[in-house]
């Protein structure tokens, strides 16, 4: 058994990939924010891959933690020099283990606050990226305001040199580059928004804005924003994984990431202050990531919650499983077809039909074993960005919205708690204590769930929609999830 870190690197056997570079040459050129399985599976692996060839080694990584659970990574990671292993699981079996060596440091925010603020103002680092999920960027569902209201914002503004969020720590230390004549870095988001790059600019600039009117104008000027698709699938690592590296391998890793083999990247190009020439190693480098984006968000994303309460309801646990079952496909591949592509604009250089089928061959790949509960998590933050912008413009070009409205009922369903067997549900949604007080009422006003506009805006006052989501939630409550499924397929003509 081999403990991975610098020392140790050439102990490793030669099935397992490692950094072909010098990791003492490297100096840090981006600060991360977020620091999780997507980020060490995604722009971390691009990163080291340039690295193998020689390039981007003044681009390394120092990686911030923000939340409190952050600091087990923060620990495990600098335990063994900030080297984690990236194991892609082949849909065969055939698992490939790489060491990826692209991180140089992590720093945990809350117990140096001052250390995480003052590296990102090193002339050093020249883009702060992000990953801090759909919820991070604090912004209302429906208005897609910047919520002022959030008692961390609001300790933050009372408090600027000392802050807690990420937009305290990122406008603080845009304030000491400004105020020592450093040109500002450029943020980069990396999470599953519409518009994610344009969407960071209006939130951390309305933080700005909060804190001094003339600071907020100058970040909504200078501080570049590019947008960004991102995609791999990427579970939660599980101790079956921690053992199989270790059998397998030999490497002992506290913390590593397995994820699917299938990666996208599709960035614009804005980086005033330069940035690693990620074309190298296959990110699409283009003018206009819009296309790639929404067909991302309304095909893949939306089709996870598609898939994922109808299926747990149903009594599966894992998106494998879901998508093995030929009901299940036809369900999604209608929505996809039906729904999700018909409010798509054409995409550069990408078939939509062979996508579509890729995304089923991803999400039944066995060997990811992603679980329904992750995909079934906070909710709240998800079907409002991803599947309901779908519902407006089907109604608004009187297109389907049938298996659409199926999938929110079915999310109502779920909020209930209790699965068809009976069983205990553990909801995990920051919303989780209200939305199962309406949920409980399913019943008795079936219309309840949809009645909140905080996260459904107007959609109540459509008829179409509400009749439909009506027509799925009675027969989920009598029928059951997988008959459902099958009325659906049936009055579409599918069976």
């Amino acid at each position: 058994m081999t403990r991975l870190n610098n020392h140790n690197l050439g102990k490793l056997t030669d099935d397992v990939a490692k950094p072909q570079y010098d990791r003492q040459t490297l100096t840090p050129g981006i600060v991360h924010i977020g620091v999780g399985g997507f980020h060490r599976a995604h722009q971390a692996m691009y990163l080291d891959a340039l690295m193998n060839q020689g390039e981007a080694l003044n681009w390394g990584i120092v990686g911030v933690g923000v939340m409190p659970g952050d600091k087990r990574m923060q620990q495990a990671l600098a335990a063994q020099d900030y080297l984690y292993t990236l194991v892609v699981k082949h849909p065969d079996g055939q698992y490939e283990p790489r060491v990826i060596g692209s991180m140089v440091n992590y720093l945990f925010a809350p117990e140096d606050t001052e250390a995480v603020i003052e590296q990102m103002a090193d002339p050093a680092i020249r883009i702060v990226s992000l990953t801090v999920t759909e919820g991070g960027y604090n912004f209302h569902p429906v208005s897609g305001e910047f919520d002022l209201n959030n008692p961390q914002v609001r300790a933050d503004l009372a408090n600027p040199t000392q802050p807690t969020t990420s937009f305290g720590l990122v406008v603080e230390a845009l304030v000491r580059r400004r105020a020592r004549g450093i040109a500002p870095f450029t943020v980069m988001s990396c999470d599953n928004i519409q518009g994610n790059g344009d969407v960071a600019k209006r939130m951390f600039g309305a933080y700005a804005q909060a804190r001094d009117a003339e600071l907020g104008a100058w970040v909504a000027s200078e501080v570049a924003f590019p947008n960004a698709m991102v995609d791999r699938i990427t579970p939660v690592t599980s101790t079956t994984d921690i053992d199989e590296l270790s059998q397998r391998f030999g490497v002992e890793d506290a913390w590593p990431v397995v994820c699917e083999p299938f990666t996208q990247w599709v960035l614009e190009d804005h980086f005033p202050l330069g940035r690693p020439a990620f074309e190298k190693v296959g990110v699409q480098v283009v003018e206009d990531v819009e296309p790639y984006e929404l067909m991302k968000l309304r095909l893949l994303n939306a089709s996870h919650q598609a898939l994922t309460y109808f299926g747990y309801l149903a009594g599966y646990r894992y998106a494998h499983e879901v998508c093995q079952d030929p009901l299940f496909v036809d369900f999604l591949l209608g929505y996809m077809r039906e729904e999700g592509t018909p409010t798509l604009a054409p995409v550069p250089g990408v078939d939509l039909e062979t996508y579509r089928l890729t995304l089923i061959e991803r999400f039944a790949n066995p060997q990811i074993k992603d679980t329904l509960a992750r995909l079934c998590a906070e909710s709240s933050d998800r079907i409002p960005k991803w599947l309901v912008p779908v519902i407006r413009q089907q109604l608004a070009q009187g297109g389907e919205i049938e298996r659409s409205a199926a999938v929110v009922a079915s999310w109502a369903r779920y909020a209930e708690g209790v699965d068809e067997q009976g069983e205990p549900i553990e909801i995990v949604d920051r919303l989780k204590a209200p939305l199962m007080a309406i949920a409980a009422e399913n019943r008795q006003r079936p219309a309840a769930f949809i009645e909140n506009r905080e996260l459904f805006g107007d959609l109540i006052d459509s008829t179409r929609f509400v009749e439909a989501y009506l027509t799925a939630l009675s027969s989920l409550h009598e029928r059951g999830a997988r008959a459902t499924l099958e009325g659906l397929a049936s009055s579409k003509g599918t069976v």
